[in-house]
């Protein structure tokens, strides 16, 4: 088998065509798998042609979910595909994991029995994973009685019940005042807002720690960090500080995702964030055999001493991350000699294994 006989496989959405590029560049073919109506970005703008684009085809769905049917399943393998799963293909087959892990025949690209510890409703979830790592988390409150310091709310929005309707407060008090105001603005359900997640809110600067972890090479790779540009919040720390209140009395606060920055970290904080990417891989590999393959995200906050700058995780992304930004820190540079996009550094791996006979280690 060579590159030209595999499919590398997407759906048309998160980071499709970083996927897509990454794929293009060792000599794959690509599909992207598409929504009716969804398709154009990569039917038009970025379809292969010549010496352009990176979308070799398309494969047009009536919805999302329905690449769980049989016929389309028996089309991605006659393409000899290997699937690549990011947070969409979760998100639009509604998070049915069950589904992902026996009815989805394809050969996806890591560990699919990994891809269910985002969410909180599960055992073993992400927090039980770091918890295990004895990597640092913010504390977590069960009873909102409890609270006793400026905590984030994390609850899934009612309209889309894959955006999560943050909030702020700092007592029991303000929380049950914005509870009632979300309930009847119909912001979330009480259903929702019993599952939701409250932890206190980490004064610091976030950076996503991307990492890749080669099953087949046994290493583990920091491939870039970077930030988030979220709406409506960035708009709000924007606002001269007179206004910011009573904006916040008026306008349900949003830390909907809409962008990412590429961002730096001290190099003397490398070794510590090394650390914590090991852990995670070995405890992974422990609860979840056969635990991580290729790249994950962990999601943290740099905070303040005394009595040194500490790192702290607040989520986790055991597959592709949403950024295709991350090849613009130098960090996979200063390994590989030159900077490496996720979606090139899966291609990577695919062929490695490819030529190696070693697809089992890196596919589930």
């Amino acid at each position: 088998m060579n590159n030209q006989s595999l499919t590398i496989a997407v759906l048309g959405s998160h980071s499709a065509l970083d996927v897509c590029r990454g794929a293009k560049d060792l000599g794959f073919n690509t599909l992207v798998i598409c929504e009716k109506g969804k398709e154009k970005t990569y039917q038009k703008f970025y379809r292969s042609q010549d010496e352009l684009g990176c979308v070799d085809g398309v494969l047009v769905l009536e919805k999302f979910a329905d690449i769980l049917k049989p016929a389309v399943q028996e089309e991605l393998r006659k393409r000899n595909c290997i699937f690549i799963p990011h947070r969409s293909f979760e998100v639009y087959l509604n998070f049915d994991y069950k589904a992902i892990e026996e009815k989805f025949k394809v050969p996806i690209f890591g560990n699919k029995f990994l891809l269910k510890i985002e969410e909180r409703g599960v055992k073993p979830n992400q927090y039980d994973l770091l918890e295990k790592a004895k990597i640092r988390i913010p504390k977590q409150f069960s009873d909102p009685k409890k609270i006793d310091r400026l905590c984030i709310i994390k609850v899934l929005e009612k309209e889309r019940g894959f955006e999560r309707a943050f909030f702020l407060c700092d007592s029991y008090k303000e929380y049950q005042k914005q509870v009632e105001e979300k309930l009847d603005k119909g912001i979330f359900t009480k259903e929702q807002l019993d599952k939701c997640v409250i932890e206190e809110f980490m004064i610091g600067v976030q950076v996503n720690l991307n990492y890749f972890f080669s099953p087949v090479d046994k290493r583990l790779e920091l491939l870039g960090t970077d930030t988030r540009r979220q709406t409506n919040i960035e708009g709000l720390i924007k606002t001269p500080a007179p206004y910011q209140q009573s904006i916040m009395e008026k306008v349900n606060i949003k830390y909907e995702e809409a962008g990412h920055i590429a961002v730096t970290v001290l190099e003397s904080m490398l070794e510590q964030i090394f650390e914590l990417g090991e852990r995670f891989v070995r405890v992974s590999q422990k609860l979840i055999p056969p635990g991580v393959i290729g790249p994950f995200a962990l999601q943290a906050v740099i905070v303040p001493g005394p009595p040194k700058k500490d790192i702290i995780v607040f989520d986790v992304s055991p597959r592709m991350p949403g950024s295709p930004g991350t090849f613009a820190t130098p960090y996979s540079g200063y390994l590989f000699r030159q900077n490496i996009s996720v979606g090139k550094r899966v291609a990577m791996e695919i062929k490695n294994a490819l030529e190696k006979n070693n697809l089992e280690k890196i596919t589930t």
